[in-house]
């Protein structure tokens, strides 16, 4: 609505100084040649600027700085063009369209360049050059996933959480779906984020800006992270690898529950139970209590027993940590 009051502004104001300088231009019948010429370049204008990429965000700063940049451009071109031109009034005429121009495309741009203007930036308050507010872009995986209320109670996490509107756009939808599972992760998701709400001493804002350039949600949460110089906090292992790509710092609650989980050295022993065999030859699996994968060499034949193994190796993967043992001496 804002763009079309500008344009219908614009476009008056055109055909106005068409109809004011066009008979002192000695055109044959001034008036209406002076609203043609006015409405046909103010129409090539705003063809031009309603084609230009669309950038989203509102911010009165940047549409202030692009309308200040388009006054000085204005202003230069407009002493280039008195070089070549002596008569008065064609000078006046063209330093009034040059500058009408130009200060509209600036105002125009800058409403839209305003997610890269760098200037104002939401979150982050007025403090020396040298500190930054410290933000946290959170995931729609992290939220659903739960543990991030834990993270946040123990105070290891002291930074503004920030949540973008697309990303309660797609919980909504979650909760929506037909499929019962989505819709009860959905509403998981939507508890948690009023939960954290709650939870005292906790940072937490909504960020309403959508970035409507970008379709996908992974996308959009990289690209404002970038805008924020934020982190981005999630359990989603393909988003993570795509933020460090584009060079954005993440959190992955994930890496961070596998950190915690307890250390064995070779040849440390520990009771486990056998639930299921293994994939190769003779070997069974059993699971410690916080998730981590046991696999036993030779064992497939104790099978639904607790028995005491022996580390042999320990082997991280990027989807958790896997505990490689044989049957101790007193278990066989």
């Amino acid at each position: 609505m804002v763009f079309i009051l500008i344009r219908i502004f614009f476009f008056l104001l055109a055909l106005f100084t068409g109809m004011f300088f066009a008979p002192k231009l000695n055109f044959p019948h001034a008036n209406i040649a002076g609203i043609v010429i006015a409405a046909g370049i103010a129409l090539l204008i705003i063809l031009f600027e309603f084609l230009a990429k669309k950038v989203s965000l509102r911010g009165l700063s940047s549409a202030l700085f692009g309308l200040l940049l388009g006054i000085l451009l204005a202003k230069f071109l407009s002493y280039t063009l008195e070089l070549f031109v002596d008569d008065e009034q064609i000078k006046l005429f063209s330093n009034t369209m040059v500058l009408l121009v130009l200060s509209y495309i600036g105002l125009t741009l800058g409403l839209k360049g305003k997610d890269d203007f760098r200037l104002v930036l939401p979150y982050i308050r007025f403090k020396r050059q040298d500190i930054k507010a410290d933000l946290i872009v959170v995931d729609t995986s992290a939220i659903i996933d739960g543990r991030i209320v834990d993270v946040i109670k123990t105070r290891f996490i002291e930074s503004t959480l920030v949540v973008p509107r697309f990303v309660l756009e797609e919980l909504q939808k979650i909760s929506d779906s037909t499929d019962v599972i989505k819709r009860q992760r959905g509403k998981r998701g939507l508890e948690i984020l009023n939960e954290l709400k709650n939870t005292e001493g906790v940072n937490f804002r909504i960020h309403q800006e959508n970035i409507d350039e970008i379709k996908t949600v992974d996308a959009k949460l990289i690209k404002l992270a970038q805008l924020l110089e934020a982190k981005v906090l999630t359990t989603d292992y393909n988003l993570n690898r795509l933020a460090e790509l584009e060079g954005v710092k993440v959190l992955n609650i994930n890496d961070l529950a596998n950190a915690l989980k307890a250390i064995f050295l070779p040849g440390e022993r520990f009771t486990l139970k056998l639930t299921k065999e293994g994939k190769e030859h003779n070997q069974a699996v059993g699971y410690l209590e916080d998730g981590t994968m046991v696999v036993v060499e030779n064992a497939r034949w104790m099978l639904q027993k607790t028995v005491t193994v022996e580390v042999v190796s320990v082997l991280q993967s990027p989807s958790g940590r896997i505990i490689f043992t044989k049957l101790a001496q007193e278990s066989q």
